[in-house]
């Protein structure tokens, strides 16, 4: 490859990345993104069900958390060097 094709696709993936920059800037200070509704319908979706499931699933990964410590505890207390 010469030097000016080099210097070209530099130049032009430069260009095509500012451009998406300019973009992102631009939808960000517009509130393109901004979803204030969300938050305030989310309520509204939400069952008891899917409350309770959601309450069993944390005491689960509570639970793992506990006994992957206690492990880790044991194994530590139970260490001999070896002979």
């Amino acid at each position: 490859m010469s030097e000016g094709i080099v210097i070209l696709m530099i130049s032009v993936s430069t260009f095509l990345g500012a451009i998406g920059l300019v973009a992102l800037i631009w939808a960000v200070k517009t509130g393109q993104f901004d979803d204030h509704s969300k938050f305030i319908n989310a309520v509204h979706h939400d069952n008891e069900e899917d409350l309770q499931d959601a309450a069993a699933m944390q005491a689960k990964k509570k639970a793992y958390k506990e006994k992957i410590k206690k492990d880790k505890d044991k194994k530590e207390t139970d260490y001999r060097p070896p002979d």
